[in-house]
C-alpha cells in the first residue's frame, strides 16, 4: 500500500487538538494560562500523538467573549505573553513535528477595537464603512439573534450618531462589513502576518456569517461575491503559505456546505467540520441505534478529492444540536441533559462526553474509536483524553473550558495561584483532579490517554480513514454501525455497537469496487486489540461485538505483506 506524501495536504491525516492558552498551563504563577505555560505542555501532545494544535483567539481582548471579542488582530493579549512567546512556542511545536493553527475571528470586532472607537465618532469618519450600519429605525429581527435570551435585536443603535450597527452575536461585537475592499485587504494583511510568524492555517469562525452582506447598500453588495471573496482569501493563503489550511466552521446542511468548500471546484475552504454527523452521532447514542448516524453519513455529499470533513464529538462552544428535529432534540436532552441548566440556547448541551455517558469507561471508548474511525480528520478538545468533565457552576460555554487538570495537587497543577486568581474555576467532584488527571493517566495503561493515544496511532497508521472512500457496509443489526474506507487498493473495516447489549453480526465485505471478486485465504486482520477473523470466499463473515463494543480491521489478501 503507497502511503500518502502529498505533504500540501497534510492535513487530510492529521489529528488536531484544540486548546485555549489562557485555561491549558500557567506558567507565571499569576492565575491565567499563557504562552510560557504552553510551551512547557508541548512535549505532553506530542508524546499523545498530536500533528496539529488549534490555538483558540489570544489576541488582545475586553475579554467579554473569551476573546472572541478582538481588539488588535496583530497582537496578543497582554496576560497570555507576548509576539516573542508566541513564535517561541510555534517553534517549538514545529521542533516536535506539529502545526499550528489559530482561531482568525474575521465576522466581527470588539466594540473597542479602534475601528469601531473610531466609526462612532461621525457619519463620514473614514472607518464608517468598515461596519455596517443603518439610518432608519430596524424591523423585528429577535428571530435572528444568534444568542437567544442574550439579545433582542441584531441592530443596537449608537448614541453617537442615531444610527443603527449590525451584530449577528453580541451587541459588543459589531459586524465588519466585508463588502469593504479596505477591510478585505486588513484581514488579508492581518493573516498574512500570522503566517509570517509562522502559523499553518487558520479555523475561521462563524464563516457565514463573515461571509453575510445582510444591511449593506446593494451598490456594496454588488462588489463582492462572498464565494468569490472566499476563494480569493484560500488563494491568498497558499500564496503565503502552499500547504496553509482554512478549517471552517460552517454549520450548514451538506448542500449549503459544499458551495462553502467551492463545489467541485474544491478551491474555498479545505476543511469544514461535520455538525450533521456530530449531531446524529448523539441521537444515536440516545437511542442505541446507528441509524441515524448512517443516514447522515449517507448523505454526505462528494467533495473535492482536496477537500476534507473535520470529525468531533465535543467542541468549545456548546454541543449544537439545531439540525435535530424538536422531537429528536429532546430525545437527546432527555438521555444526557434532562436538567436546564445542561442545556444551552434551548439547541445545545454544555455537558462534556463523559458526563454525558455518566462514566461509563466502555462507552466513552467506543465513542472515541468512532471519532477516529470515521472518514475525515479527528478533531479533540483539549482535556477529553483524559476523561474531564464540566462545570456546571459556569456561565454558559465556560461550563466546558474549565482549566486543564494536570495533577491531583492543589488547582489541579494548572496554576499555583490562589483558588480564587484562577481565570477559571477547577471541576469539583468525581471528575475533578483528584480523580481525573494527566498524570495519573499517563502512567496507567489502561487509562482513556493511553487508549486515545492508541486511537492516534492506528489512525495515523491508517491512510484510508483520512484519504479514501467511505462505504456503509449492509447488515440486519440496527445497533451497529459497519462501515469500510478504501484507499490504493487497501481497505479498512470498521464495526461500533451502540447497544448496551452484545451483538452478533453477519455481513459482507465485497463491494462493486474491489479489485478482486474473491476473498479465498483473505482475512480481517484485527488493528487493536482483538483476533483476526476469516473471510469465506466470497466475502462473508461473522463478528460478535460486546456492549458498545468496537473493533478495527485491515483486509488482508494471501500474498499481501502486512501493513501496520
Amino acid at each position: 500500500m503507497r502511503i500518502a506524501q502529498t505533504s500540501d495536504l497534510w492535513w487530510k491525516n492529521a489529528v488536531i487538538y484544540c486548546l485555549d492558552p489562557e485555561t491549558f498551563f500557567d506558567g507565571d504563577g499569576d492565575g491565567t494560562g499563557d504562552f510560557g505555560g504552553l510551551i512547557q505542555r508541548v512535549d505532553y501532545l506530542a508524546a499523545l500523538g498530536v500533528t496539529c494544535i488549534w490555538l483558540m483567539p489570544f489576541y488582545p481582548t475586553p475579554d467579554k467573549d473569551d476573546g472572541y471579542d478582538v481588539t488588535d488582530l496583530y497582537g496578543v493579549d497582554r496576560r497570555l505573553g507576548n509576539l516573542g512567546d508566541v513564535v517561541e512556542f510555534i517553534r517549538t511545536a514545529k521542533d516536535r513535528g506539529m502545526r499550528v493553527i489559530a482561531d482568525f475571528v474575521l465576522n466581527h470586532t470588539s466594540d473597542k477595537h479602534p475601528w469601531f472607537v473610531q466609526a462612532r465618532k461621525s457619519v463620514d469618519n473614514p472607518f464608517r464603512d468598515y461596519y455596517v450600519w443603518r439610518k432608519d429605525p430596524p424591523p423585528d429581527t429577535s428571530e435572528q439573534v444568534v444568542f437567544p435570551g442574550e439579545e433582542t435585536s441584531i441592530w443596537t443603535r449608537d448614541k453617537a450618531t442615531g444610527e443603527w450597527y449590525l451584530h449577528m452575536f453580541a451587541k459588543h461585537q459589531p459586524d465588519l462589513n466585508v463588502a469593504n475592499p479596505l477591510v478585505r485587504d486588513e484581514i488579508a494583511k492581518s493573516m498574512g502576518f500570522w503566517l509570517q510568524l509562522g502559523l499553518d492555517g487558520f479555523r475561521l469562525d462563524a464563516v457565514p456569517f463573515f461571509l453575510e452582506l445582510q444591511g449593506t447598500s446593494k451598490e456594496d453588495a454588488a462588489q463582492v461575491d462572498p464565494h468569490d471573496y472566499l476563494s480569493a482569501l484560500r488563494s491568498f493563503l497558499n500564496r503565503r503559505n502552499g500547504s496553509g489550511l482554512l478549517l471552517g466552521e460552517v454549520n450548514l446542511p451538506y448542500k449549503d456546505q459544499l458551495k462553502y468548500f467551492g463545489g467541485a471546484a474544491g478551491n474555498e475552504l479545505n476543511m469544514q467540520f461535520d455538525f450533521l454527523s456530530m449531531q446524529n452521532i448523539y441521537l444515536s447514542l440516545a437511542r442505541e441505534d446507528a441509524r441515524p448516524l448512517e443516514k447522515s453519513l449517507s448523505s454526505r455529499p462528494k467533495i473535492h478529492p482536496d477537500n476534507q470533513w473535520a470529525v468531533f464529538v465535543r467542541n468549545h462552544d456548546e454541543l449544537t444540536l439545531d439540525k435535530l428535529s424538536d422531537a429528536e432534540r429532546e430525545e437527546v436532552f432527555a438521555a444526557f441533559g434532562p436538567e436546564e441548566d445542561m442545556q444551552m440556547y434551548g439547541r445545545g448541551l454544555r455537558r462534556r462526553l463523559p458526563t454525558m455517558l455518566n462514566g461509563d469507561p466502555a462507552r466513552i471508548r467506543m465513542v472515541y474509536s468512532l471519532m477516529f474511525a470515521l472518514p475525515g480528520t479527528p478533531v479533540l478538545f483539549y482535556g477529553e483524553e483524559i476523561g474531564m468533565g464540566e462545570d456546571l457552576s459556569a456561565k454558559g460555554r465556560s461550563a466546558v473550558r474549565s482549566p486543564m487538570q494536570w495533577n491531583d495537587t492543589r488547582n489541579g497543577g494548572f496554576s499555583t495561584a490562589p483558588a480564587e486568581d484562577l481565570v477559571a474555576h477547577v471541576v469539583d467532584g468525581y471528575f475533578g483532579p483528584k480523580n481525573i488527571n494527566a498524570a495519573a493517566a499517563k502512567r496507567d495503561p489502561e487509562s482513556l490517554w493511553n487508549f486515545i493515544a492508541t486511537l492516534i496511532q492506528r489512525y495515523r497508521e491508517s491512510p484510508e480513514l483520512g484519504w479514501g472512500d467511505f462505504e456503509l457496509i449492509k447488515h440486519d443489526a440496527a445497533k451497529v454501525l459497519l462501515h469500510r474506507c478504501s484507499w490504493d487498493g487497501s481497505t479498512v473495516v470498521l464495526a461500533h455497537n451502540f447497544g448496551a447489549e452484545p451483538a452478533s453480526v453477519a455481513a459482507n465485505v465485497a463491494s462493486a469496487g474491489d479489485a478482486q471478486t474473491g476473498f479465498g485465504g483473505a482475512y480481517l486482520r484485527d488493528l487493536l486489540a482483538g483476533h483476526d477473523i476469516e473471510l469465506a470466499d466470497d466475502g462473508g463473515f461473522e463478528l460478535e461485538l460486546d456492549r458498545y463494543g468496537y473493533r478495527w480491521f485491515r483486509i488482508q489478501r494471501p500474498g499481501e505483506r502486512h501493513i501496520p
